[in-house]
């Protein structure tokens, strides 16, 4: 018998290494709109709400534009700037080979969520995709974990979310699923170390290895 039966994946730092990306491109429209030069902890400060929740905020009446040249600098320079991890092609397929439902739950918003994962490539292998704009409350809620186990009739202690940062830990913890912490390229590895998560792994071939065992 199986211990999972349903997987949710965040995609920054845990499925791409998408985060240098990020911080490139909201320094671009920073530098550019508000001639203001911001540091990656200002940025990291910033995360929880979608892009453009963060842009309107900041941009004011300079907001469509922005957001445009946003979504613009981030595909044009994501082949340069973040690709998939090594391996986890290879474990969301081992999944997918299971007939085990498989959903993303990330803050980003919908547009950069889809860029980043056709632009790796793995975009047809979720059942669900599940962004910031999808949601009333963005994480910590468990409301993107939440639609998943209701839409596939799952067992919540049977469901495993997947993710780098403290706010994937606490939105499996409200849900009442099990919670994997990947820490390859966290960019809040030591607290999420201290938030003493069910599982956690150092590396891609070590989430592998546990995956073949548990489902």
């Amino acid at each position: 018998m199986r211990n999972f039966e349903g997987i949710i994946f965040d995609i920054d730092g845990t499925l791409t290494s998408t985060n240098e990306l990020i911080f490139a491109t909201f320094r671009h429209v920073t530098e550019k709109y508000l001639n203001k030069k911001v540091t990656d902890e200002e940025i990291i400060s910033l995360f929880g709400p979608t892009e453009d929740v963060i842009l309107k905020e900041f941009m004011n009446e300079n907001y469509d534009e922005a957001r445009k040249d946003y979504m613009d600098f981030y595909e044009a320079k994501h082949h340069l700037m973040a690709d998939v991890y090594p391996g986890i092609k290879e474990v969301l397929e081992f999944i997918k080979s299971k007939n085990i439902p498989l959903s993303i739950y990330t803050g980003k918003g919908r547009d950069s969520s889809i860029i980043t994962l056709q632009k790796i490539g793995i975009i047809d292998l979720f059942d669900m995709i599940v962004t910031g704009d999808d949601v009333v409350d963005h994480k910590p809620s468990p409301e993107g974990i939440d639609v998943f186990v209701k839409k596939f009739n799952l067992n919540p202690e049977k469901v495993l979310m997947i993710g780098d940062a403290p706010a994937d830990v606490l939105a499996a913890r409200s849900a009442g699923v099990k919670i994997a912490s990947v820490v390859w390229d966290s960019y809040a590895r030591e607290k999420v170390l201290e938030m003493n998560s069910d599982f956690v792994f150092e590396t891609v071939n070590e989430l592998m290895k546990f995956l073949e065992e548990n489902i």
